[in-house]
């Protein structure tokens, strides 16, 4: 479902009619892709080529013309969602009846998606047995119905009857999408940035890792209805979504450890930090004076958490591993998922340009045990994170 998401706004004759240019430009901002369609009696509110500019899209208006009447179908097919905003008292009429005499009313006959409506009109109307009855008779179909508010109206009374504000409509759609998905429920662990191994009490052995890729998951994971437990090296980038719960953690053993306490839990576990495979054999309590001889480090290996993890995962656990590599690519991620007995890993390459540590960008594979090779384009790593969680999710509904 998550391209990124497709959304059909219908426009019926409402006053109310001038929030949907703010609806639009919300819905747009998120990323979606939205297809505007209008009653005749809706042009007279807000014109056409207005939510034509801010949609990218053609605006359809009339069912009898050959572009409209040749769409409706391949539109109730195409969308994720439909959402009529705001939704006049006749337009709910004919939905209810089964009307078609609109563009609207023939796409929703045609739509497979779920379809959402935001009514708008004077309280009298809204509280009409008629009114009712519809209402009634579309949540019976499956529509969904976002409540109206109560305030003043357009004929100056006030009442129940004012369109729910855009915000409040964005929310209700995420609310939505969030509580049906694969995603829906599932505990996830996700680790993300680097890690720093001390030396002594002012350096220490790290990488250039930023965290964002990791970070992007979680935000994605929990937008979708998941509750993710983030486990995040030394970044001063945190997830937006207020659900993630965030770990702190400056090493790796510190890293594994916080992993540990969440892994027997989670369904899902993405292991997205950039652990460091080696550490300081010795830390030194003062720090180490500059001299005019060469210094030597001795390393240890830090503890493989990918490695310990997979040997402790259960049956219908799933680990998703990542894999930056700087020459023969998907050879060397193959072996990585192999021993690390990872049901997919994303690749990535260095050698490709706008990939890699510190970049909004990323370009990546995803591989799979079963020989699949799933490549992705240079997208903004929020792009990614979606891609990459459809793919969990695929995994998980299969």
């Amino acid at each position: 479902m998550e391209r990124p998401l497709r959304v059909i706004l219908g426009i019926t004759g409402s006053i109310a009619a001038y929030k949907a240019a703010h609806l639009l430009r919300l819905l747009v901002k998120q990323g979606a892709e939205v297809q505007v369609l209008m009653t005749p009696a809706a042009t007279g509110f807000i014109a056409p080529l207005t939510m034509g500019t801010l949609s990218g899209r053609s605006v359809y208006t009339d069912v009898r013309s050959a572009e409209s009447w040749n769409n409706h179908v391949e539109l109730g097919l195409w969308a994720d969602v439909f959402i009529v905003a705001p939704a006049s008292a006749n337009t709910l009429s004919k939905m209810a009846s089964g009307q078609c005499d609109s563009v609207i009313g023939a796409t929703y006959l045609s739509a497979r998606c779920p379809v959402v409506v935001a009514p708008a009109m004077d309280v009298d109307m809204w509280h009409h047995p008629s009114t009712r009855r519809n209402i009634a008779q579309l949540q019976s179909d499956g529509v969904h119905l976002i409540p109206v508010g109560h305030g003043a109206l357009a004929s100056g009374l006030v009442g129940e009857g004012r369109m729910a504000e855009p915000e409040d409509i964005v929310a209700w759609i995420d609310q939505l999408r969030t509580s049906s998905g694969p995603m829906s429920g599932k505990q996830c662990l996700v680790t993300a940035g680097p890690t720093h191994e001390p030396l002594d009490p002012v350096r220490f052995i790290g990488n250039h890792s930023t965290g964002k890729m990791g970070i992007a998951l979680a935000d994605e994971l929990a937008r979708r209805g998941a509750m993710v437990d983030l486990v995040l090296g030394p970044t001063h980038l945190r997830p937006k979504h207020p659900s993630v719960r965030v770990t702190t953690v400056q090493t790796a053993q510190q890293m594994f450890e916080a992993c540990s306490n969440c892994f027997e839990g989670a369904q899902v576990a993405v292991l997205a930090a950039a652990v460091a495979d080696y550490k300081p054999s010795q830390y030194a309590d003062q720090k180490i004076k500059k001299s005019d001889a060469d210094l030597s480090l001795p390393l240890a290996r830090t503890v493989d958490i990918a490695a310990t993890l997979g040997k402790r995962k259960q049956q219908g656990q799933i680990m998703v591993g990542f894999a930056l590599e700087t020459e023969r690519e998907i050879e060397h991620a193959k072996g990585k998922m192999e021993r690390k007995q990872f049901d997919a890993i994303v690749m990535n390459s260095l050698r490709d340009p706008g990939a890699g540590f510190g970049s909004d960008t990323n370009k990546v594979t995803i591989l799979y045990p079963d020989g699949r090779e799933q490549a992705l384009p240079l997208q903004s790593k929020a792009a990614v994170a979606v891609d990459i969680v459809n793919a969990i999710a695929a995994m998980l509904s299969a």
